[in-house]
């Protein structure tokens, strides 16, 4: 059965590279515009208004004839739009006519910054003319800013970007108007008499849902960035060194529940702050950022979630100073099409810098514990930019403190290290040659800590990783191969080592894999990693990926990365097909077939899955997508936690959205998802559903409650020693997750905003038919166990005691597993950019995170461990000032 599934896998991946070499459809060859600016060379350079009454427009004409992209490409849009380019020493402006035959209806939408909401008109630059990387600036009818930095060549559009600059709209008889200015600093150029760039501009129609834009982009176009016109003309700049420095101070407040004795929780805690950013232009192409003692009190907390496969959780990076320029340092090496393939493993991810401390301090009776949450920050720098002659450079340095936790017992005080001081590094460079069709790249990265103390000689003493990566691309960028290798390396004492090996990543204690062992006397580890695939992604109806990717068993990443698993070899192969003009039901359609096989180092085959999804965005404007998963093959080297490789049977399941209109002041989305293995030993059911409702153009509430059923048969409690044998103890878990986020958003106008976001979630499980295993790969699932009956089991005092052989003596024990897990997070925020780059906060965070009791209902729960209980209570002020030199 397993040959016949794997030659179906092999036969699926030759025919979908015959199919899509073979596609009738050729490369289309799209003229390039050019738009040629003058300098207003000494005239007064126009009044940012919104209104195109200054003579300085006139030194150039006006240029237009936009052609609409989405939804029916290549034909006239609705409306037209104009824009003239001029400069001066200092800046670019930018004028725009879009014309609309019923101003009325122009639609005006306030948001923060980046909300793109409503009427909007966007230019993108590609000031290098790499053809891979550009600034984008959009402005919406309301006069909101959006800027993005656009790399990957439209496949990454990084939002945390926030040059200043300068922009006002008008209302008119014929549509509406805007007038941009751009410092030439906030921009990156090399240095050249004449400076060619790429440019594009798109424009959004809001009432029929429309994209329209100067340089045609045909659907089936390889990439966007490659795709733009020229902007020409521009004659004797010099580069402008950006250098920017913005200071601030925090002041807050805690209130909390005091608790009785304890001398850390008398109720409240203030603090008051300072700390210093900074960006200083090295050339005009590189850029010096620094933070010193940086606070991040205004970032949103993470959502609630629970893992229950031992698993480390993956959490987006939402801290300013780490989100810009991200890109730069992204390794993601085995990101794919396909998906399935640890897309979130990085050499580098941000979050481990600043993390909460690792250690622990030991700890006796009356012993009350003041534990930091966080590290401290000393300070970090990036420096990062590209060059005119394709290099991009990324150097990242960060230090972070020692922290104690400090432990009261009866008045008597004492710390212990529970982080030590630690330095991040991370260098990377990529080089684009043969006309910026090829790229090749490395990175480097280093983890280094300080004397290690006992609370926290687990961790390594160093780690550092690297790697090689490549990708060219030919047949005007639609085909492409590429790929990369990795390397880790960790150091540490031989009890770092060993756990280590011993940890969820590795698991070289199990007891049935020949190829891997724990040695208790080593003090490194070394392994390696890589990605290799081909693929087509443009010209025609047709795209595929097909690659493989593999972690040895030895690979460490998560220092300072981020990686789930090792010992993996992991083939995929993902194609899909996609409509070119819209149909009388649908404006854009995509049809996709992925399947994956996985193997460990030992050759045993742990996968084999296949998926076949779509995804439709009707006439209507809703949207609409499902997809099936069919997984035959399924084992798992880690769900016995270090016990041997276990069967889990195979099964299918499918997930279902439905969204309705985006333009609409309520919209409405329901999303459904359900699976079931085969023998039905296992299954999963969730839904979820979204109301968007903006009653009135500057404020937005949304409400997005989900819930969830997990049922497994075989779900992980304890190993435990029993004489000579070890229990691989399992149960029946019946789990249900509740949870909701609302948010409220209300833009006051736009550079003032008051925005709220609260979670309230509780996770309940309930086990029960405790097992223990017994033959872990047998086919039929009853023969891969053994379960307890009720005369081998006692409960008391939350303790099971278990007598196997029924003699009146208890054998072992374990913990009542069952949980309820109930959590509240909330933040109230209000902003304010008094001046462009420097702002005010305000913010009001709660958080509640209690256990409750299994045996209750969620609500109940809910009720018990929210609503009656004190929340913790953080109040900031935040203020900064952004000087520009």
């Amino acid at each position: 059965m397993q040959t016949k599934n794997l030659l179906l896998a092999a036969v699926c991946t030759l025919y979908i590279v015959v199919l899509t070499a073979q596609e009738s459809a050729s490369t289309t060859i799209v003229p390039k515009r050019v738009y040629t600016t003058k300098s207003l060379n000494g005239q007064s350079a126009p009044a940012i208004d919104g209104v195109l009454d200054d003579a300085g427009w006139d030194i150039v004409e006006w240029t237009g004839d936009y052609i609409e992209n989405q939804p029916d490409e290549n034909t006239a849009p609705s409306v037209q739009t104009k824009f003239k380019i001029i400069y001066d020493d200092k800046f670019l402006y930018v004028a725009y006519k879009c014309y609309d035959p019923d101003p009325g209806k122009i639609e005006r939408r306030l948001s923060r910054r980046d909300g793109f909401a409503g009427d909007w008109i966007e230019m993108n630059i590609d000031s290098y003319y790499d053809k891979r990387t550009a600034f984008s600036f959009t402005v919406t009818a309301a006069g909101v800013k959006g800027d993005e930095f656009i790399s990957n060549n439209g496949n990454n559009w990084d939002g945390s970007w926030n040059p200043i600059w300068y922009v006002s709209t008008n209302i008119d008889d014929e549509g509406w108007t805007a007038e941009i200015k751009i410092p030439f600093s906030q921009l990156r150029f090399g240095k050249s008499d004449e400076q060619i760039w790429g440019f594009q501009s798109t424009r959004r129609f809001f009432r029929e849902e429309e994209r329209s834009v100067w340089q045609r982009v045909p659907q089936d176009a390889a990439g966007w960035v490659s795709e733009f016109g020229e902007l020409r003309g521009l004659v004797g700049l010099e580069p402008q060194k950006q250098m920017e420095i913005q200071p601030y101070t925090v002041a807050s407040a805690e209130t909390f529940e005091r608790e009785a004795g304890n001398p850390f929780a008398d109720g409240d805690e203030e603090d008051l702050s300072v700390g210093l950013d900074g960006k200083i232009g090295i050339t005009n192409d590189l850029t010096l950022d620094f933070t010193i003692n940086p606070d991040f009190g205004q970032v949103e907390a993470d959502p609630s979630a629970i893992a229950l496969d031992g698993f480390q959780i993956f959490f987006r990076e939402q801290r300013p100073f780490f989100v810009e320029n991200a890109n730069i340092f992204d390794y993601r090496f085995s990101q794919s099409q396909a998906g399935n393939t640890f897309g979130f493993d990085n050499l580098f991810y941000s979050r481990r810098i600043g993390r909460s401390p690792q250690g622990f301090p030991s700890t006796v009776d009356n012993d009350y514990v003041d534990q930091p949450s966080n590290t401290t920050i000393w300070g970090a720098a990036k420096f990062s930019g590209k060059t005119k002659n394709g290099w991009s450079i990324g150097v990242l340095e960060s230090v972070t403190a020692e922290e104690k936790a400090e432990i009261d017992n009866l008045g008597n005080r004492r710390e212990e290290v529970v982080e030590p001081l630690t330095n991040y590094f991370v260098g990377r460079v990529q080089k684009d040659f043969n006309d910026r069709n090829t790229f090749i790249g490395g990175i480097f990265t280093a983890t280094n800590r300080n004397a290690l103390s006992e609370n926290v000689s687990f961790l390594h003493r160093s780690a550092y990783s690297g790697g090689l990566d490549f990708k060219h691309q030919w047949k005007n960028r639609a085909w492409y191969v590429g790929g990369n290798l990795v390397m880790s390396h960790v150091e540490g004492s031989p009890e770092a080592i060993q756990s280590t090996q011993e940890s969820i990543t590795h698991l070289f204690q199990r007891v049935d894999a020949s190829h891997v062992d724990v040695d208790p006397n080593k003090t490194s580890l070394t392994g390696t990693g890589g990605n290799l695939q081909i693929g087509k992604i443009g010209s025609g109806h047709w795209r595929f990926e097909s690659g493989v990717t593999w972690r040895s068993p030895e690979l460490e990443l998560n220092d300072i990365g981020f990686q789930r698993q090792a010992d993996d070899i992991r083939h995929y192969t993902w194609a899909g097909y996609r409509i070119l003009k819209p149909t009388k039901t649908f404006r854009n359609l995509g049809i996709n077939y992925n399947h994956w096989v996985a193997w460990d180092f030992e050759g045993n085959h742990n996968l084999l899955g296949f998926n076949t999804n779509f995804w439709g965005n009707l006439i209507s404007n809703w949207f609409v997508n499902f997809g099936t998963n069919i997984t035959p093959i399924r084992y798992s080297n880690a769900a016995l936690r270090g016990g041997p490789r276990l069967r889990n049977t195979g099964g299918i399941n499918y997930w279902n959205n439905v969204g309705t209109d985006n333009r609409k002041r309520l919209r409405l989305n329901l999303s459904n998802g359900a699976g079931k293995a085969f023998d039905n030993s296992n299954n999963f059911f969730r839904v979820g559903f979204g109301i968007n409702y903006q009653p009135i153009n500057s404020l937005r509430v949304s409400l997005n409650p989900s819930y969830r059923i997990n049922n497994d048969k075989l779900q992980f409690v304890s190993n435990i020693d029993v004489g000579d044998d070890v229990r691989y103890l399992n149960a029946t878990i019946n789990q249900r997750t509740l949870s909701m986020s609302i948010r409220v958003n209300y833009t006051i106008n736009p550079n003032m905003s008051i925005q709220y976001w609260g979670q309230p979630f509780i996770s309940r499980g309930r086990y029960s038919d405790f097992k223990y295993i017994t033959d872990p790969i047998a086919r039929d699932f009853n023969d891969r166990f053994e379960q307890y009956t009720d005369d081998q089991l006692n409960l008391v005092d939350g303790t099971f005691e278990v007598d196997e052989d029924l003699n009146g003596t208890v054998d072992f024990t374990f913990g009542q597993p069952d949980f309820s897990f109930v959590q509240w997070r909330s933040n109230l925020v209000f902003r304010w950019e008094y001046i462009p780059g420097s702002e005010v906060f305000l913010v009001w965070s709660q958080d509640i995170s209690q256990s409750g009791d299994p045996a209750d209902g969620l609500f109940a729960n809910l009720e018990n461990n929210i609503l009656d209980k004190k929340p913790r209570n953080i109040f900031l002020l935040k203020a900064t000032y952004r000087f520009i030199l």
